[in-house]
């Protein structure tokens, strides 16, 4: 997605439903960016739950500041994520100057005909894992949903650390107000993105709930601005 098309996206009307060109139901009420009161209570309840939070403005410092938190001698994987590639930071782990131990450019050696279980394998267990959640509600549940599945495993449990960058347009208000998000806005677009870059369709396939994590192990970076879906 370009900035024209998220600054699109945030000009919609609250509780605007239509639908996608292929038919499927969107709600473009979830585009719109939190109020500073609700990121700060939010933040707040994530941090009582055992999350790690910093709040930035835009997705220049969220880059900005996750860069200090990677390290160079750990692995890194980037869950496939829309905020990461708008952030500039799958360009910063995994393009061609990177400095890091990038799990991406290793799947990006191998032959074409390497099966999927083996890729998924290879990102499995990542020391570091950077990506992005589809809704957190005000009380600090997190919502990530995946057609795969591939990124769940690392974010749940078998990576290391894991750092996510959060549009604050993500925040809802509790959790039915979250799964009705997956379901009537990130999966509408992640459908759109899917079928314009992997010519097939998407799918709702999987959900997974944070309730709460161990201190220390995940970092949100909520961005003030709205970033990806």
């Amino acid at each position: 997605m370009t900035t024209q098309q998220q600054s699109s996206l945030e000009n919609k009307q609250v509780g605007e439903d239509t639908k996608t060109k292929h038919g499927i139901p969107i709600d473009y009420g979830f585009a719109k960016a939190a109020s500073e009161e609700t990121i700060q209570r939010t933040a707040e309840s994530l941090r009582k739950r055992g999350f790690t939070v910093d709040v930035v403005s835009s997705p220049e410092e969220a880059r900005s500041l996750v860069r200090t938190m990677l390290p160079q001698d750990k692995t890194i994987f980037t869950a496939t994520s829309e905020t990461v590639r708008l952030s500039g930071l799958d360009e910063d782990i995994n393009g061609p100057q990177s400095p890091f131990k990038s799990i991406r450019i290793e799947l990006n050696k191998l032959d074409p005909k390497t099966s999927f279980r083996e890729r998924v394998k290879m990102g499995a267990v990542p020391d570091v894992v950077v990506g992005s959640v589809h809704a957190i509600t005000e009380d600090g549940h997190v919502l990530v949903a995946s057609a795969s599945g591939s990124q769940l495993g690392p974010y749940a449990a078998t990576a290391e650390k894991v750092i996510w960058i959060v549009g604050s347009q993500k925040i809802v208000p509790d959790l039915n107000a979250g799964l009705r998000r997956l379901q009537m806005y990130s999966y509408p677009l992640e459908d759109i993105r899917a079928r314009e870059k992997y010519n097939m369709p998407s799918m709702l396939a999987k959900t997974l709930i944070f309730n709460g994590e161990r201190p220390g192990r995940v970092t949100i970076v909520l961005v003030r601005s709205p970033i990806g879906f």
